[in-house]
Protein backbone atom coordinates (compact mmCIF):
# COMPACT_ATOMS: atom_id res chain seq x y z
CA UNK A 1 0.00 0.00 0.00
CA UNK A 2 2.83 2.34 0.88
CA UNK A 3 4.49 1.57 -2.48
CA UNK A 4 1.28 2.33 -4.37
CA UNK A 5 0.92 5.69 -2.59
CA UNK A 6 4.54 6.50 -3.41
CA UNK A 7 3.97 5.69 -7.08
CA UNK A 8 0.80 7.82 -7.19
CA UNK A 9 2.47 10.79 -5.49
CA UNK A 10 5.45 10.46 -7.83
CA UNK A 11 3.20 10.42 -10.90
CA UNK A 12 1.23 13.38 -9.58
CA UNK A 13 4.43 15.29 -8.94
CA UNK A 14 5.63 14.51 -12.45
CA UNK A 15 2.36 15.72 -14.00
CA UNK A 16 2.49 18.94 -11.98
CA UNK A 17 6.14 19.53 -12.93
CA UNK A 18 5.47 18.90 -16.63
CA UNK A 19 2.41 21.15 -16.57
CA UNK A 20 4.37 23.98 -14.96
CA UNK A 21 7.19 23.53 -17.47
CA UNK A 22 4.65 23.57 -20.30
CA UNK A 23 3.02 26.76 -19.02
CA UNK A 24 6.41 28.46 -18.64
CA UNK A 25 7.45 27.40 -22.14
CA UNK A 26 4.18 28.61 -23.63
CA UNK A 27 4.49 31.96 -21.84
CA UNK A 28 8.02 32.46 -23.14
CA UNK A 29 7.23 31.56 -26.77
CA UNK A 30 4.62 32.70 -29.27
CA UNK A 31 2.93 31.55 -32.45
CA UNK A 32 3.65 33.36 -35.67
CA UNK A 33 0.52 35.24 -36.72
CA UNK A 34 1.04 36.47 -40.26
CA UNK A 35 -2.02 37.24 -42.43
CA UNK A 36 -2.14 34.66 -45.22
CA UNK A 37 -2.16 37.34 -47.92
CA UNK A 38 1.35 38.30 -46.79
CA UNK A 39 2.53 34.70 -47.20
CA UNK A 40 0.75 33.75 -50.42
CA UNK A 41 1.01 35.83 -53.58
CA UNK A 42 -0.69 33.39 -55.92
CA UNK A 43 -4.34 33.05 -56.89
CA UNK A 44 -7.20 33.10 -54.40
CA UNK A 45 -10.96 32.95 -54.57
CA UNK A 46 -13.03 33.75 -51.47
CA UNK A 47 -10.03 33.15 -49.24
CA UNK A 48 -9.06 29.82 -50.84
CA UNK A 49 -5.52 29.73 -52.22
CA UNK A 50 -5.01 27.74 -55.39
CA UNK A 51 -2.74 27.00 -58.35
CA UNK A 52 -3.80 26.45 -61.94
CA UNK A 53 -2.41 24.71 -65.01
CA UNK A 54 -3.89 24.32 -68.48
CA UNK A 55 -6.60 26.23 -70.30
CA UNK A 56 -8.72 23.61 -72.09
CA UNK A 57 -10.38 20.30 -71.38
CA UNK A 58 -12.43 18.77 -68.58
CA UNK A 59 -11.66 20.46 -65.26
CA UNK A 60 -9.71 18.59 -62.61
CA UNK A 61 -9.67 19.67 -58.96
CA UNK A 62 -6.71 18.47 -56.88
CA UNK A 63 -7.07 18.32 -53.09
CA UNK A 64 -4.12 17.75 -50.78
CA UNK A 65 -4.12 15.91 -47.48
CA UNK A 66 -3.30 16.72 -43.87
CA UNK A 67 -0.80 19.62 -43.63
CA UNK A 68 -0.35 19.63 -47.42
CA UNK A 69 -0.19 22.93 -49.30
CA UNK A 70 -1.03 22.80 -53.00
CA UNK A 71 2.65 22.53 -54.00
CA UNK A 72 2.34 18.77 -53.51
CA UNK A 73 0.68 18.73 -56.96
CA UNK A 74 3.39 20.81 -58.67
CA UNK A 75 4.61 17.85 -60.75
CA UNK A 76 1.32 16.05 -61.44
CA UNK A 77 -0.60 19.26 -62.24
CA UNK A 78 1.36 20.23 -65.39
CA UNK A 79 1.23 16.65 -66.66
CA UNK A 80 -2.54 16.48 -66.32
CA UNK A 81 -2.83 19.94 -67.88
CA UNK A 82 -1.85 18.49 -71.24
CA UNK A 83 -5.49 17.54 -71.65
CA UNK A 84 -7.34 19.26 -68.80
CA UNK A 85 -7.84 22.48 -66.88
CA UNK A 86 -6.26 21.70 -63.54
CA UNK A 87 -6.78 23.45 -60.20
CA UNK A 88 -5.03 22.57 -56.93
CA UNK A 89 -6.40 24.20 -53.79
CA UNK A 90 -5.41 24.47 -50.15
CA UNK A 91 -8.04 23.09 -47.80
CA UNK A 92 -9.02 25.36 -44.91
CA UNK A 93 -6.54 24.62 -42.13
CA UNK A 94 -3.58 23.96 -44.41
CA UNK A 95 -1.38 25.92 -46.77
CA UNK A 96 -2.37 29.51 -47.42
CA UNK A 97 -6.15 29.43 -47.33
CA UNK A 98 -7.71 31.62 -44.65
CA UNK A 99 -8.43 29.69 -41.45
CA UNK A 100 -12.17 29.85 -40.88
CA UNK A 101 -13.23 26.44 -39.59
CA UNK A 102 -14.86 24.35 -38.31
CA UNK A 103 -12.48 21.93 -40.13
CA UNK A 104 -14.92 19.11 -40.68
CA UNK A 105 -15.69 17.06 -43.79
CA UNK A 106 -18.92 19.00 -44.29
CA UNK A 107 -17.03 22.30 -44.08
CA UNK A 108 -14.37 21.19 -46.56
CA UNK A 109 -17.11 19.92 -48.85
CA UNK A 110 -18.73 23.34 -48.73
CA UNK A 111 -15.37 24.96 -49.44
CA UNK A 112 -14.65 22.84 -52.51
CA UNK A 113 -18.22 23.18 -53.77
CA UNK A 114 -18.03 26.97 -53.45
CA UNK A 115 -14.63 26.93 -55.16
CA UNK A 116 -16.03 25.01 -58.14
CA UNK A 117 -19.03 27.31 -58.35
CA UNK A 118 -16.90 30.46 -58.19
CA UNK A 119 -14.67 29.29 -61.05
CA UNK A 120 -17.49 27.77 -63.09
CA UNK A 121 -16.12 24.21 -62.87
CA UNK A 122 -19.04 22.01 -63.86
CA UNK A 123 -18.78 18.30 -62.98
CA UNK A 124 -15.01 18.25 -62.45
CA UNK A 125 -12.86 15.19 -61.89
CA UNK A 126 -11.92 15.46 -58.22
CA UNK A 127 -8.66 13.95 -57.02
CA UNK A 128 -7.82 13.79 -53.33
CA UNK A 129 -4.66 12.71 -51.57
CA UNK A 130 -4.73 11.15 -48.08
CA UNK A 131 -7.26 13.22 -46.08
CA UNK A 132 -8.21 14.89 -49.36
CA UNK A 133 -9.49 11.52 -50.59
CA UNK A 134 -12.37 11.84 -48.13
CA UNK A 135 -13.20 15.27 -49.55
CA UNK A 136 -13.14 13.83 -53.09
CA UNK A 137 -15.58 11.13 -51.97
CA UNK A 138 -17.75 13.80 -50.37
CA UNK A 139 -17.85 15.65 -53.71
CA UNK A 140 -19.10 12.45 -55.33
CA UNK A 141 -21.75 12.03 -52.62
CA UNK A 142 -22.96 15.57 -53.31
CA UNK A 143 -23.14 14.93 -57.04
CA UNK A 144 -20.48 17.56 -57.78
CA UNK A 145 -17.75 15.25 -59.13
CA UNK A 146 -18.05 13.41 -62.44
CA UNK A 147 -15.23 11.08 -61.39
CA UNK A 148 -13.05 10.70 -58.32
CA UNK A 149 -9.52 9.48 -57.73
CA UNK A 150 -8.28 8.52 -54.27
CA UNK A 151 -4.50 8.81 -53.94
CA UNK A 152 -2.99 7.19 -50.84
CA UNK A 153 -6.20 7.77 -48.91
CA UNK A 154 -9.04 5.35 -48.14
CA UNK A 155 -11.60 8.18 -47.59
CA UNK A 156 -12.73 6.64 -44.29
CA UNK A 157 -13.31 8.41 -41.01
CA UNK A 158 -11.86 7.26 -37.72
CA UNK A 159 -8.51 5.89 -36.75
CA UNK A 160 -5.89 7.78 -34.80
CA UNK A 161 -5.85 8.29 -31.02
CA UNK A 162 -9.07 7.94 -29.00
CA UNK A 163 -11.25 11.06 -29.08
CA UNK A 164 -11.07 11.41 -25.28
CA UNK A 165 -7.28 11.54 -25.44
CA UNK A 166 -7.14 14.14 -28.22
CA UNK A 167 -9.78 16.29 -26.50
CA UNK A 168 -7.81 16.21 -23.25
CA UNK A 169 -4.61 17.08 -25.10
CA UNK A 170 -6.19 20.05 -26.90
CA UNK A 171 -7.59 21.43 -23.63
CA UNK A 172 -4.23 21.09 -21.86
CA UNK A 173 -1.22 23.40 -22.33
CA UNK A 174 0.70 20.47 -23.83
CA UNK A 175 -0.81 20.85 -27.31
CA UNK A 176 0.64 24.36 -27.66
CA UNK A 177 3.96 23.19 -26.23
CA UNK A 178 4.25 20.25 -28.62
CA UNK A 179 3.20 22.39 -31.60
CA UNK A 180 5.76 25.11 -30.92
CA UNK A 181 8.52 22.69 -29.98
CA UNK A 182 8.15 20.67 -33.18
CA UNK A 183 8.26 23.79 -35.34
CA UNK A 184 11.48 24.78 -33.59
CA UNK A 185 12.99 21.32 -34.09
CA UNK A 186 14.23 20.81 -37.68
CA UNK A 187 15.37 17.29 -36.81
CA UNK A 188 11.86 16.20 -35.81
CA UNK A 189 10.26 17.86 -38.84
CA UNK A 190 12.81 16.19 -41.11
CA UNK A 191 11.93 12.75 -39.72
CA UNK A 192 8.21 13.38 -40.29
CA UNK A 193 8.78 14.52 -43.87
CA UNK A 194 11.06 11.58 -44.66
CA UNK A 195 8.47 9.12 -43.36
CA UNK A 196 5.76 10.71 -45.51
CA UNK A 197 7.87 10.68 -48.65
CA UNK A 198 9.05 7.11 -48.52
CA UNK A 199 12.13 5.65 -50.21
CA UNK A 200 12.70 8.16 -53.03
CA UNK A 201 12.51 11.52 -51.32
CA UNK A 202 14.46 14.61 -52.34
CA UNK A 203 17.14 15.99 -50.01
CA UNK A 204 15.35 17.11 -46.84
CA UNK A 205 17.42 20.23 -46.34
CA UNK A 206 16.48 23.51 -44.67
CA UNK A 207 14.79 24.76 -47.84
CA UNK A 208 12.58 21.67 -48.03
CA UNK A 209 11.72 21.94 -44.34
CA UNK A 210 10.76 25.60 -44.79
CA UNK A 211 8.59 24.68 -47.77
CA UNK A 212 6.53 22.41 -45.54
CA UNK A 213 6.51 24.54 -42.39
CA UNK A 214 6.04 28.04 -43.81
CA UNK A 215 2.27 27.51 -43.69
CA UNK A 216 2.44 27.49 -39.89
CA UNK A 217 3.35 31.16 -39.89
CA UNK A 218 -0.23 31.86 -40.99
CA UNK A 219 -2.59 33.45 -38.51
CA UNK A 220 -4.63 30.89 -36.55
CA UNK A 221 -2.61 27.93 -37.87
CA UNK A 222 -2.40 26.32 -34.42
CA UNK A 223 -6.08 26.96 -33.70
CA UNK A 224 -6.94 25.14 -36.93
CA UNK A 225 -4.94 22.10 -35.84
CA UNK A 226 -6.68 22.18 -32.47
CA UNK A 227 -10.01 22.13 -34.28
CA UNK A 228 -8.88 19.19 -36.40
CA UNK A 229 -7.83 17.30 -33.27
CA UNK A 230 -11.22 17.91 -31.64
CA UNK A 231 -13.19 16.67 -34.65
CA UNK A 232 -10.99 13.64 -35.39
CA UNK A 233 -10.10 12.14 -38.77
CA UNK A 234 -12.71 13.15 -41.33
CA UNK A 235 -14.16 10.65 -43.75
CA UNK A 236 -17.05 8.49 -44.84
CA UNK A 237 -18.09 5.03 -43.71
CA UNK A 238 -17.60 1.93 -45.84
CA UNK A 239 -21.34 1.86 -46.34
CA UNK A 240 -21.16 5.43 -47.68
CA UNK A 241 -18.42 4.45 -50.12
CA UNK A 242 -20.40 1.48 -51.39
CA UNK A 243 -23.37 3.74 -52.11
CA UNK A 244 -21.36 6.06 -54.38
CA UNK A 245 -22.30 5.69 -58.03
CA UNK A 246 -19.46 7.45 -59.81
CA UNK A 247 -16.46 6.28 -61.84
CA UNK A 248 -13.53 5.99 -59.45
CA UNK A 249 -9.88 5.04 -59.29
CA UNK A 250 -7.59 4.31 -56.34
CA UNK A 251 -3.84 4.96 -56.68
CA UNK A 252 -1.40 3.94 -53.95
CA UNK A 253 2.32 4.09 -53.28
CA UNK A 254 3.69 0.57 -52.84
CA UNK A 255 5.97 1.74 -50.01
CA UNK A 256 3.38 3.85 -48.19
CA UNK A 257 4.32 3.87 -44.48
CA UNK A 258 1.44 6.14 -43.44
CA UNK A 259 -1.62 4.31 -44.77
CA UNK A 260 -1.38 0.57 -45.54
CA UNK A 261 -1.84 -0.69 -49.08
CA UNK A 262 -4.55 -3.05 -47.83
CA UNK A 263 -6.73 -0.05 -46.94
CA UNK A 264 -6.49 1.24 -50.48
CA UNK A 265 -7.37 -2.13 -51.96
CA UNK A 266 -10.45 -2.38 -49.73
CA UNK A 267 -11.66 1.11 -50.68
CA UNK A 268 -11.18 0.21 -54.33
CA UNK A 269 -13.40 -2.84 -53.80
CA UNK A 270 -15.98 -0.72 -51.99
CA UNK A 271 -16.04 1.72 -54.91
CA UNK A 272 -15.92 -1.05 -57.53
CA UNK A 273 -12.89 0.78 -58.86
CA UNK A 274 -9.54 -0.19 -60.40
CA UNK A 275 -6.55 -0.17 -58.05
CA UNK A 276 -3.14 1.02 -59.25
CA UNK A 277 -0.05 0.29 -57.17
CA UNK A 278 2.81 2.71 -57.80
CA UNK A 279 6.18 1.06 -57.31
CA UNK A 280 8.99 3.02 -55.67
CA UNK A 281 6.62 5.52 -54.04
CA UNK A 282 5.58 6.13 -50.46
CA UNK A 283 2.69 8.15 -49.09
CA UNK A 284 3.53 11.19 -51.21
CA UNK A 285 3.32 9.21 -54.43
CA UNK A 286 2.38 12.26 -56.52
CA UNK A 287 5.75 13.81 -55.63
CA UNK A 288 7.85 10.63 -55.79
CA UNK A 289 6.33 9.11 -58.94
CA UNK A 290 4.48 11.95 -60.65
CA UNK A 291 4.58 10.44 -64.14
CA UNK A 292 3.14 7.12 -62.98
CA UNK A 293 0.39 8.81 -60.97
CA UNK A 294 -0.51 11.19 -63.80
CA UNK A 295 -0.54 8.33 -66.30
CA UNK A 296 -2.93 6.30 -64.16
CA UNK A 297 -5.26 9.29 -63.76
CA UNK A 298 -5.12 10.27 -67.45
CA UNK A 299 -5.81 6.71 -68.61
CA UNK A 300 -8.85 6.49 -66.37
CA UNK A 301 -10.25 9.92 -67.27
CA UNK A 302 -9.81 9.20 -70.98
CA UNK A 303 -11.52 5.82 -70.64
CA UNK A 304 -14.56 7.11 -68.74
CA UNK A 305 -15.49 10.71 -69.52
Amino acid sequence: MRVIRWILFTLLGLVVALTLASLIYNASTADASVPVHELWHGKTVDGTAYRQWGTTGTPIVLIGGFLEPSFVWEQVGPLLAQGHRVYALDLDGFGYTERRGPWTLAHWGDQVEAFCKALGLARPIVIGHSLGAAVAAEMARRGIASQIVLVDGDALRGGGPPRLLTTALVKSPFFTTIYRFLLRSPWAVKRIIENAYGPNHPPIDNAEIRRWTDQFRARDARQALEGLARHGIAGLTRQDLRKLDVPALVVWGASDNVDPVASGRQSARDLRAPFVLVQGAGHLSMLEAAKAVAKAISSRSAARP
